[in-house]
């Protein structure tokens, strides 16, 4: 759990600490005022992408690859198709981490987000209410299975050689 004294920008600040992105992409108010404070302390060859709120998934960017993507104040004004379009976009193209900043809405549940690949990591209070911090991290996604591999199949000679 978070400190009371954690506020959305803050939570976010830190995610961009941690993380250290070349590339950082964001939708919404209060990703893009942290993204412009991360820009402005930023060296040359860091790339900053903001996408529109109202219609995000018309100017997706086809050749850049964000490490970071930041998205607040967005889900909740997007039909749940649009959204669940604009995170499995983002996820697939292979974003590196998306952190998803969401009020509680009848449209977005928890489950919602757990079918994307993603966690719930905080509960923030903001000046309209509560929001929940929801984080998705390609290098931890899926992790290694040990069954995975040609030791623990029936034909382990045949690994790689035959598909069905």
């Amino acid at each position: 759990m978070t400190t009371p004294i954690d506020t959305p920008a803050r939570v976010l600040a830190r995610i961009i600490d941690t993380s250290q992105p070349a590339t950082l992409l964001c939708c919404g108010q209060t990703a893009k005022q942290v993204a412009a404070v991360w820009q402005q302390q930023a060296g040359q060859g860091q790339q900053l992408m903001t996408l529109d709120t109202t219609d995000p998934n018309a100017h997706m960017p086809p050749d850049q690859v964000p490490d970071l993507v930041l998205i607040t104040d967005t889900l909740e004004h997007l039909p749940f198709g649009e959204g669940a379009l604009l995170l499995g976009q983002l996820r697939n193209y292979g974003a590196r981490q998306i952190a998803v900043l969401a009020p509680q809405t009848p449209a977005w549940g928890f489950t919602d987000f757990l079918g994307l690949g993603f966690q719930r990591h905080a509960e923030l209070e903001s000046e309209n209410g509560a929001l929940t911090l929801y984080t998705y991290n390609l290098d931890t996604y899926n992790h290694k299975r040990a069954w995975n591999n040609p030791d623990n199949w029936a034909n382990p000679h045949m690994w790689g050689k035959t598909w069905w």
